[in-house]
């Protein structure tokens, strides 16, 4: 059975749905090992009360000469404690941290992420809030492969909701939430069940090169 390590940072609701389906049987693989940047994440609380092994790797630990964050030093040491587990597929669910090209590199083509955005809209922080100003009347979130550029690798799937005149952030990431606990287990078990990969930089789903958007994109 093919084995899964997450890096979290925070609630860790998307691990949560990960989790439900490995546990119901809808992916067919094992989450070998949860790892977070922060000690406090409950993403960590919700792996080892799954009894999934937990870890916590600080930044504070990993610094330069100059007492400057060593993001190459903590994303070597990540890599290590990560690689322990041999994993087939990394999956960010809320990783908060900016990945070195090594770490990129090493993965890439197993590593997936989900964001708060209908790629290659709204890359980047605050995407809800800036869905508002802008007047959007959908929004939504995309998963795809990890690449170099931020939020920028080939999009896989996502899922929209609509935008209502009253919204707040707060109300649009909440119905936003509900649709990546659908849409993230999904890809995870297509990449499980090799119907998934990336060549260059396009992703590919049953041997079909999918589109900008992912798919079944408009």
């Amino acid at each position: 059975m093919k084995k899964i390590v997450v890096l979290v940072s925070g609630n860790g609701s998307n691990l949560q749905a990960i989790i439900d389906a490995c546990e119901s049987g809808q992916i067919k693989a094992n989450i070998a090992a949860v790892f977070s940047n922060q000690e406090s994440a409950y993403g960590l609380e919700r792996a080892r009360q799954h009894g999934i092994a937990a870890h916590a790797i600080s930044a504070q630990d990993f610094l330069t000469p100059q007492n400057q964050p060593d993001r190459q030093a903590f994303d070597s040491q990540l890599m290590k404690q990560i690689d322990d587990y041999q994993p087939d597929l990394v999956i960010l669910a809320g990783y908060m941290r900016i990945l070195s090209a090594n770490f990129v590199e090493h993965y890439l083509g197993k590593m997936l992420n989900i964001h708060p955005s209908l790629l290659p809209k709204y890359s980047g922080l605050h995407t809800h809030q800036r869905a508002i100003e802008a007047g959007d009347k959908e929004h939504g979130t995309s998963v795809h492969f990890v690449t170099e550029e931020l939020d920028g690798g080939p999009v896989i799937l996502q899922a929209k909701v609509p935008v209502f005149e009253d919204d707040d952030a707060e109300a649009l990431a909440e119905r936003v939430l509900v649709q990546e606990h659908q849409i993230y287990p999904l890809v995870t078990q297509w990449f499980v069940d090799d119907r998934l990969v990336m060549k260059g930089n396009h992703a590919y789903l049953d041997g079909q090169q999918l589109g900008l958007h992912g798919y079944a994109e408009d």
